[in-house]
């Protein structure tokens, strides 16, 4: 511990520490525009000076380390007035469209402004002009709204190990870009929209599908069927005020009725159908001496990842569907064909935690003869604008509860939406289908938690079957890199491309606290350890649908309409 005195506050810090952390552990909150918790700081954005006795010039507080002694001032005039003035320089190069921004009222340097009472335009001069990259699926750069913080290249780069952007030219033309200046679509970009979450203004929004969602449900033709998948229902309050993690699933469930959907299912459902599939192509390949270790196919941002660099790899993933496909599947064959509705007008949403989600929905692969699986994809941040448009009040809304038969789920099922979900639940089942009993213990607890890699080895009948978890793409490549090397003590691997799984994708609440995606997987562990029905096998609606439509796990019809391919992509490097 050291001694230092914070704005005349003498304190005691941990050795190592920089001045940003030693003056937020007490309370002091200094801003930055291009730190990124969890990485080597920069100093990039120069928001985070501060002033330190005996030191001529003003100091970066997220790279300085404190020092015995040492005494800082956070927020004296000099510090300040450099702060206003480079807010003041970076709007004097920013668009004046903020009624129409979607970052409006949730855009970090439109708050620090206002806080440090920027209140007209002194610098005025020539702006950058750049045309608005609406080509991936997924997400949208409007490059005149960046203020070259970095954090969306560093998030891609040292996270996802992706690299699909980084800083352009020089001096003042200076911009952040894709490889040849193209557009995204034509990147190696995975659409996880992780850069989405990393970026304080609006210059990285989600490719919207509201006005498609809207349309249809204005059009009394068309039947319009919604799913929701596991980790909405615990970060959707985060947009309306509740407390992170409070489970809103009864009231989200309420909302989506008065919006007008026809049908609300829940994706937990076919969470758990794809557990049964997952699970018996699992011990199939074991059995049967398949390529092993197999490896996930729940999370199209790992997909994209694997089709770029991991090709050989191709053979390991699951021919699973995700839930969202498979929902997508059976509300366009079995539901159309009990209720009597022509597939073609059915019109399928999700709501989803992941921006990758809207470009698994287009893929080829997800066209079932003439129509698509699923129509539209909306993330949590489109279902609290579309919440929002409507005038709902979440607060004031009763509890209700989502449509059988696709709403009936089991916690194996909704533990999906964190690292670790996919395989506590597969492991659960997968003992069940070898040895006809049920896990002693259902909590597997080495692979919870938010570390980007876990492992276990779990006795199942005479089998030792290892298991890993990585969230993280970066992770997951060193992990796929030590199977790559000889590692064969591995049968199946998880892999979430965004760190912690669904709770933090690129789709969901603005946040990257990680207190509050602690809380997020918490409450989904809560729920599974409250309820009773814990195995996705013991799904009486699972089984029903095996009995009346699919015959068994891995039948003809499962494959046909359950199950896909994937295949190797170019990379634009």
């Amino acid at each position: 511990m050291v001694n230092i005195h914070i704005d005349n506050k003498p304190c005691e810090v941990p050795a190592g520490s920089t001045i940003f952390e030693a003056a937020k552990s007490i309370g002091v909150m200094i801003p930055t525009l291009c730190h990124v918790e969890g990485l080597t700081p920069t100093g990039a954005c120069r928001i985070c000076v501060v002033e330190v006795e005996g030191m001529p010039g003003l100091i970066p507080s997220c790279s300085f380390p404190v020092a015995e002694g040492m005494k800082i001032q956070t927020h004296s005039p000099r510090v300040l007035l450099s702060r206003k003035t480079i807010v003041e320089l970076l709007l004097a190069n920013h668009p004046d469209d903020c009624l129409y921004c979607i970052r409006n009222n949730d855009c970090q340097l439109q708050e620090l402004a206002a806080d440090l009472g920027v209140r007209r335009r002194r610098y005025t001069g020539e702006r950058s002009r750049y045309k608005v990259d609406v080509s991936s699926p997924s997400v949208i750069r409007d490059p005149e709204k960046c203020i070259l913080c970095g954090k969306c290249v560093r998030v891609c780069e040292e996270v996802q190990q992706v690299s699909a952007i980084d800083f352009i030219s020089r001096g003042s033309a200076t911009h952040i870009g894709t490889a040849f200046d193209e557009g995204l679509n034509l990147s190696s970009c995975i659409n996880c929209g992780q850069c989405i979450l990393a970026c304080p203004t609006g210059a990285l929004h989600e490719h919207d599908h509201l006005k498609g969602v809207i349309d249809a449900l204005n059009d009394p033709r068309r039947m319009v069927v919604v799913q929701h998948a596991p980790s909405v229902s615990v970060t959707i309050g985060e947009e309306f005020g509740v407390p992170a993690g409070t489970d809103c699933d009864g009231i989200m469930v309420a909302a989506l009725r008065r919006l007008g959907f026809d049908r609300i299912f829940d994706t937990s459902f076919s969470a758990d159908l794809t557990i049964m599939e997952e699970g018996s192509e699992l011990v199939h390949r074991i059995k049967n001496g398949g390529k092993l270790p197999m490896l996930t196919s729940c999370s199209p941002g790992w997909i994209k990842f694997a089709e770029q660099y991991y090709p050989d790899f191709l053979e390991n993933i699951s021919s699973c569907k995700s839930p969202q496909q498979m929902m997508g599947a059976i509300i366009k064959s079995f539901f159309a064909e009990r209720e009597g509705v022509d597939p073609s007008n059915i019109y399928s949403v999700s709501i989803m935690p992941c921006t990758a989600k809207k470009f698994e929905a287009g893929r080829k692969e997800m066209l079932h003869e003439t129509h698509a699986d699923v129509d539209a994809v909306l993330t949590t941040r489109e279902l609290a604008r579309l919440i929002r448009m409507r005038g709902l009040d979440m607060k004031a809304l009763e509890p209700e509860g989502a449509d059988t038969p696709f709403g009936e789920r089991t916690t194996a099922g909704k533990i999906f939406g964190a690292s670790g979900g996919v395989m506590e639940a597969a492991l659960r089942s997968a003992y069940f289908l070898i040895t006809g009993e049920e896990l002693a213990d259902l909590n597997v607890n080495a692979v919870r938690g938010l570390e980007g890699c876990k492992e276990a080895h779990v006795k199942i009948g005479g089998i030792e079957v290892g298991v890993a978890v990585a969230s993280g793409l970066k992770n997951a490549a060193a992990l796929l890199d030590q199977v790559r090397a000889g590692r064969d003590d591995l049968h199946f691997i998880e892999i979430m491309t965004c760190p912690g799984g669904c709770i933090a994708g690129g789709g969901q609440p603005l946040s990257t606290d990680r207190e509050a995606i602690t809380r997020r997987m918490q409450s989904l562990y809560a729920i599974d350890a409250s309820e009773t029905v814990r195995t996705s096998h013991a799904n009486e609606s699972i089984q029903r649908l095996y009995k009346e439509f699919l015959g068994q796990p891995l039948s003809d019809k499962s494959h046909h309409l359950l199950h896909t391919h994937y295949a190797k992509r170019e990379v634009m490097l």
